[in-house]
């Protein structure tokens, strides 16, 4: 079993940055692919970022090109997003969630997926 919890989220400015973490326990956390999704009131949940877990191949969704950053601290079991250049559109909960795949491979479909946090609300003002 696997364990995620998000934190990080809150209520910022557009243009301005945050940095999600999820803290994953029950599994070594090198084992696992990650991503982050991302849901707003209204629409689908959508894919934002994933990280493979062999090689930190990473992935993101166009919107979030050039404006956010996944990365992983292995050593202390934690994935991150930073999101910098904020805008209301960002505006929804976040998820990072977790699955057992192939190592090299990184995962965009939140099907792939067998793990999930308990999301973080992240409320871009303009």
């Amino acid at each position: 079993q696997v364990k995620l919890v998000e934190s990080g989220g809150g209520l910022v400015q557009a243009g301005g940055s945050l940095r999600l973490s999820c803290t994953a326990s029950g599994r070594p956390f090198n084992d696992l692919n990650m991503g982050w999704f991302r849901q707003a009131p209204g629409k689908e949940r959508e894919f934002v970022a994933a990280i493979s877990w062999i090689g930190s191949k990473t992935d993101y969704t166009v919107s979030a090109k050039g404006r956010f950053t996944i990365s992983r601290d292995n050593a202390n079991n934690t994935l991150y997003l930073q999101m910098n250049s904020l805008n209301v559109e960002d505006t929804a909960v976040y998820w990072c969630a977790a699955t057992f795949g192939i190592g090299r491979h990184v995962y965009t479909g939140g099907f792939d997926y067998d793990y999930w946090g308990q999301g973080t609300q992240v409320t871009v003002s303009s």
